[in-house]
C-alpha cells in the first residue's frame, strides 16, 4: 500500500505522494515523528524496544561525518543492503538472517546521513556523496575475499548509480529494487512534478523542523537540477543487475507517472544483455517489506552468478 505522508503535508496531494516517493523519503507516525529530533541513540542507551540494525556496528568517518555500518561475518564475498531515504538499516532486518543463512557472505547495511545513528550532513541531498559515503564504509570494513553484490531500493538506486560510476571496482553485480532509474527522469517529469509540488514543499518548510522533515528537505532541495544530472548517467555494461519493479509501483494507479515508472525499467534493462527485469507481482513500492522471499531470490541468484 503506498505511504502517505501526513507527517508532513495534512492533506497530501496525489502529486507531492509521487514526489515523496521519488525521492524516497519514507513516512512516519506522529509518534515517531515526535522523537526524530532526538539525538541518534547509541547502542547501549537506545530503549529495548527500538530496532537495532542486525550485524557488528561500526563507526566510520568520512568527510567530517560519522556513518554507521552494520557487519554481520561471513565468508566467499559480500551482499551490501542501501534502503531507501527515511529508511535506516533497519529496515532489512527481516531479510538479514535469510541472505547470510542462503549464502554464507558477509551481509553490509548501515544508515545514510540523517537517518539513524548516522550524523546529519547540512545542505542538498547529493547521490555522489552518498556514494562515496558507502564506498567509505566498505574500504573500510573488514570484508571477505570475494564478490560484492549491492542492493538498493528507491533512492539507493541514486546512490547505486553513483558508486558504480566513480568506484567500478566496487561493485561485481547489483539488485535495484523499485529503485529510481535514469530513464524515468525525462525533462518533462522533472518539471511536471517540481511544479506541482512547489506549494506542499514549502508547507513542509513553514512546518516545525525535525529531523525527518529536514532530511526530505534536503531531499527536495535542488531536486531538478540533481535529477537533470542523474537523467544522464549510465550503468557500467559489464556489472550485470536485477532489476525488481513492483507491481503496484510507488505511484498513484493507472497515472501516467506509474506507467512511466515501469517503462522507465524496462528501458533501463533493455540497455545491456546482463540485465534483467522481474515484476514484484502485488506489492507496493515497498518490496522487501512485501515480497522478501522474491528479493532473497533475486540477491542469492546474483551473488551465486558471480
Amino acid at each position: 500500500m503506498l505511504r502517505r505522508y501526513t507527517s508532513f503535508v495534512p492533506h497530501p496531494t496525489t502529486a507531492i505522494a509521487a514526489l515523496v516517493v521519488v525521492l524516497g523519503v519514507a513516512g512516519c507516525s506522529s509518534a515517531t515523528e515526535a522523537q526524530s529530533d532526538a539525538p541518534p541513540p547509541t547502542t547501549s542507551a537506545a530503549s529495548s524496544t527500538t530496532p537495532q540494525a542486525l550485524g557488528r556496528l561500526e563507526i566510520v568517518r568520512r568527510d567530517g561525518h560519522d556513518l554507521a555500518f552494520y557487519l554481520t561475518p561471513g565468508a566467499g564475498g559480500t551482499i551490501v543492503l542501501d534502503a531507501g531515504g527515511g529508511n535506516d538499516a533497519t529496515y532489512w532486518n527481516g531479510i538479514v538472517p535469510d541472505l547470510a543463512a542462503a549464502t554464507g557472505a558477509a551481509i553490509v547495511t548501515y544508515d545514510r546521513t540523517g537517518a539513524g545513528q548516522s550524523d546529519d550532513v547540512q545542505g542538498a541531498f547529493d547521490p555522489s556523496a552518498a556514494g562515496e559515503d558507502l564506498a567509505a564504509g566498505l574500504e573500510s570494513l573488514d570484508l571477505p575475499d570475494g564478490p560484492i553484490v549491492l542492493a538498493g531500493h528507491s533512492i539507493a538506486g541514486e546512490v547505486a548509480h553513483a558508486l558504480v560510476n566513480t568506484h567500478p571496482d566496487i561493485v561485481d553485480g547489483a539488485v535495484l529494487i523499485d529503485a529510481n532509474l535514469p530513464p524515468f527522469f525525462t525533462p518533462d517529469q522533472i518539471a511536471r512534478l517540481v511544479a506541482a509540488n512547489e506549494e506542499e514543499v514549502a508547507e513542509i518548510k513553514s512546518a516545525p523542523s525535525t529531523r525527518r522533515s529536514r532530511q526530505f528537505l534536503a531531499a527536495a532541495e535542488n531536486w531538478g537540477p540533481v535529477h537533470t544530472a542523474f537523467h544522464a548517467m549510465t550503468w557500467p555494461q559489464d556489472i550485470p543487475v536485477s532489476v525488481i519493479v513492483s507491481e503496484e509501483t510507488p505511484m498513484p494507479a493507472e497515472s501516467a507517472d506509474a506507467r512511466n515508472w515501469t517503462a522507465a525499467a524496462a528501458l533501463f534493462v533493455g540497455q545491456a544483455p546482463n540485465r534483467h527485469l522481474v515484476t514484484a507481482v502485488g506489492s507496493s513500492h515497498d518490496v522487501p517489506l512485501d515480497d522478501p522471499a522474491l528479493v532473497k531470490t533475486q540477491i542469492t541468484g546474483m551473488f551465486d552468478a558471480l
